[in-house]
């Protein structure tokens, strides 16, 4: 049984990166909405409460039964979830006249407890809370201050419960705790006393077991992207079921240049059982004069679903699709603060599960895409796949920004070719987390040689970033900048300007649609 932490999620915008700190401590984390229903079992080594927007002092305060965890394994409490521990047990929190924000220094560390263990006396922290706790309850004790607050760490004693309980009034998730990892860790292995052994090895050993018990000599159908996510899962489900996985690649006329051919000779080479469906001219008929960015993805998604029903039905008994979901689209299909605003409709294989009664498997929804890469080394997939930067399901359709015709596609895909290839040939392709190249509905005065033109726009973005979730925009060296430019520019006819996205997101998307 795989041991591991529960995170219950208030809504901090730092939930997620709690759940990796405790992973690359080789141990599994999982996170649950506040109000989850968790039974306990063995394999549930510890609880952490994290941090949340909202006050305890509010009516409407997130609640969440301690009764049924407290004294049972140990518990970290974070911010909100400090605050409400206090609260809960009879101390006193309230309403800070001014927001807690930035770095501070741990002050009177009782630095014998096992959590200091290797901490300094002066550690920097990093406060973000709008309550503070002013006195801690009876039945704990106080184990540091800030200069700016008595109350940043607190714990249970050992007559209060069976298990330590564990408060803090700081984020050691982000790196602006310069040891906030070794807290956690101090946590993890010390008061949890967890062994670490989950690994990549380990993941792939108990994932195909996993399928094999569940799909056992049934069939699974997957659809396969060329992307990271959906090649990783495929050769775990090959792994797993041998030649009963049916792969298809499809040709949507929305990919890059040459990728199609590329994408299904890597496929065959690493054995998969694998057929690719020439459907360009369809999409590009489904899409023709469409400009608004959500049509066409319901569009594509549509004539997905049409495509791969049809391709479907040359197999019998079938039980099974297959999909490459990761741990963000599930953690971002439960919201905590009930529903979400839409900001663009992702691309998936929605309503194919019910319109072909298939069950679904999905061999890396608990994994983050860090993860999902390393899984695909322990299973030697072509570095060539692992390291491609991430293209949406609707392909280069949401970068020509208004209808799309072949022509477009073509002018976009030479251009975009160059983009990548310098970005390869100059080394700077594994520094970026994606690069794109955007075609843009608009036409500007340029001069070739002696002539006036009147010719198209290309923009070029690229971004630094972990998980998608933000992202930076990329300082690449201006003489590079200018060579693809030039190499557009001069061999790509229809193009006469290109630009550079200097956007963060958020507010900016990494794809303009």
């Amino acid at each position: 049984m795989t041991e591991k932490i529960i995170i219950f999620d208030f809504g901090s915008q730092y939930t997620q990166l709690i759940a990796r700190r405790i992973r690359e401590l080789n141990v599994y984390s999982e996170i649950l909405p506040f109000n989850a229903d968790l039974q306990l079992d063995d394999s549930v080594k510890a609880i952490i409460l994290s941090g949340s927007p909202f006050s305890v002092t509010d009516e409407k305060a997130l609640q969440i039964n301690l009764d049924k965890f407290m004294g049972k394994v140990p518990v970290l409490g974070i911010c909100y979830g400090a605050q409400y521990i206090a609260n809960h047990y009879g101390g006193k929190v309230q309403r800070s006249n001014k927001r807690e924000y930035g770095k501070a220094a741990l002050r009177q560390l009782q630095s014998k407890d096992p959590f200091f263990k290797n901490i300094a006396a002066d550690s920097q922290v990093w406060m973000s809370h709008g309550d503070t706790i002013m006195e801690i309850p009876s039945g704990f004790e106080l184990l540091a201050g800030t200069d700016s607050i008595d109350v940043a760490v607190f714990k249970s004693e050992a007559a209060r419960f069976e298990k330590p309980v564990y408060c803090i009034q700081f984020h050691p998730e982000v790196t602006h705790s310069l040891e906030g990892k070794e807290l956690l860790r101090n946590f993890v292995e010390d008061i949890a006393a967890c062994d670490g052994n989950w690994t990549p090895a380990s993941f792939v050993k108990d994932t195909v077991e996993n399928l094999r018990n569940k799909i056992g000599t049934e069939k699974v159908l997957m659809a396969l992207s060329g992307g990271v996510d959906s090649t990783v899962g495929a050769m775990l489900l090959k792994k797993a079921i041998g030649d009963n996985l049916f792969c298809f690649f499809i040709d949507n006329g929305l990919l890059r240049k040459d990728e199609y051919e590329e994408v299904l000779a890597s496929y065959e080479g690493m054995g998969l059982n694998i057929r690719g469906i020439d459907s360009k001219q369809l999409f590009w008929d489904g899409l023709a004069n469409v400009s608004d960015p959500e049509k066409k993805r319901k569009i594509i998604g549509k004539l997905f679903i049409d495509v791969f029903e049809e391709a479907s039905e040359q197999f019998e008994n079938v039980t099974w699709l297959g999909q490459g979901t990761i741990y963000p689209d599930v953690i971002e299909s439960v919201s905590v603060h009930g529903p979400s605003v839409t900001i663009k409709s992702h691309h998936n294989v929605g309503g194919l599960p019910e319109k072909l009664k298939l069950k679904i498997v999905e061999p890396l929804r608990m994994l983050f895409k860090d993860e999902v890469r390393k899984v695909g080394k322990e299973l030697d997939i072509p570095n060539a796949i692992l390291s491609r930067h991430p293209f949406p399901g609707p392909g280069l359709a949401i970068r020509i920004l208004g209808d799309i015709t072949p022509e477009k596609v073509s002018l976009l895909q030479a251009a975009d070719e160059i983009f990548i290839d310098n970005l390869r040939s100059s080394g700077l392709y594994d520094e970026v987390w994606q690069a794109a190249t955007i075609l843009l509905p608009i036409q500007s005065v340029g001069v070739m040689g002696d002539e006036r033109t009147y010719e198209k726009t290309i923009v070029l973005r690229a971004v630094s970033s972990v998980d998608g979730m933000t992202a930076e925009w990329s300082p690449l060296p201006h003489d590079f900048l200018a060579k693809v430019s030039s190499e557009i520019i001069n061999n790509v006819k229809g193009i006469n300007r290109v630009v550079y996205d200097i956007s963060t997101k958020p507010p900016a998307t990494i794809e303009w649609e």
